[in-house]
């Protein structure tokens, strides 16, 4: 029998899968991939901006802001349109390396969890996808994101510290350390694991309740946008409350919590169950938009590809 990894059409399997198997005999589509995410959160940055800042404002009389609107609003007025773009730089200076974690780690997991078809089910993509988020929590994201958090917590206090990016890493690392750049680890790697292992699973159920019988039966890439959606959001409502608490621990006032489960456990005392669901909306937005670009630029690539590289 045929090795089915070197035989393998990449319409077997969800869209995740197909790219990581295109990966491996063409590295340089994971650059293209880091792009294609560098784009997407080009478009979508504000509502993350806005997620971060409503999940950073802890419960006052009255609270600094009443909402997404008026979020958006106090940043224009104080700092310009340019203020809803703090901490982009972080995003993007990461979105490649963490596309090539994130696909290189899947494809390894996958390659010994196929069955002798070269096919993986649900179950086994989840636990695949799990693998492949800790791992870039570990390695990309949580720095990226701690970056991130600090730079757009910095932009409201009295006095901004940082000056931009490598200053403000720079002075992070100064102050606190390496450490300084991996606050919320924890809570970033249950994030991160709980995101991919969600996004894999429903995905792959829809496509193949919509394949049904027919593996080989096309997917319209608005069906496949819209399946991508699902998913997003799907572990948006699934992970947002462990954001949250990613967001708090990585922020400038990090120093009150004594771990992942002391910031839980002060978030549910002091402002209740509902804080733990602060930037949903933002959040929705951009996650939604961000997985349904991304599954549908991957689905048209491997379409090109089958017909550029022919697969026995």
């Amino acid at each position: 029998m045929q090795n089915p990894s070197k035989h393998r059409r990449f319409d077997n399997v969800c869209v995740w899968l197909k790219f990581d198997a295109i990966s491996e005999i063409n590295p340089g589509l994971n650059v293209g991939g880091g792009i294609a995410g560098g784009i997407e959160i080009c478009i979508t940055f504000p509502t993350e901006y806005v997620k971060t800042q409503l999940q950073l404002d802890e419960k006052a009389n009255p609270p600094k802001y009443r909402g997404i609107g008026d979020c958006v609003k106090q940043t224009v007025q104080g700092h310009g349109v340019r203020g809803l773009y703090r901490g982009l730089s972080s995003l993007l200076y990461g979105s490649i390396p963490k596309s090539a974690v994130r696909f290189g780690v899947f494809e390894y997991l996958s390659n010994h969890a196929r069955d002798e078809a070269g096919k993986l089910n649900s179950t086994r993509g989840l636990l695949c996808g799990l693998g492949a988020g800790v791992m870039e929590a570990v390695v990309i994201v949580c720095p990226m994101e701690t970056v991130k958090v600090k730079f757009i917590h910095d932009q409201s206090s009295a006095n901004p510290k940082y000056r931009g990016f490598y200053h403000g890493v720079r002075e992070i690392i100064r102050t606190q350390g390496i450490r300084g750049t991996y606050q919320g680890l924890t809570a970033t790697v249950l994030k991160q694991g709980s995101n991919q292992a969600i996004r894999f699973y429903v995905m792959t159920s829809l496509r193949n309740w919509y394949k049904g019988d027919n593996t080989n039966k096309a997917i319209n890439p608005m069906v496949t946008g819209t399946f991508g959606a699902i998913a997003g959001a799907a572990s948006v409502f699934g992970n947002t409350p462990l954001d949250v608490i990613k967001t708090r621990m990585q922020g400038l006032e990090a120093h009150k919590y004594k771990s992942t489960l002391d910031c839980a456990l002060k978030i549910m005392r002091h402002e209740g169950v509902r804080a733990f669901y602060k930037g949903t909306v933002p959040r929705l937005g951009r996650v939604c938009l961000d997985v349904a670009i991304v599954f549908i630029i991957y689905e048209e690539v491997v379409k090109v590809l089958n017909t550029v590289w022919k697969t026995e």
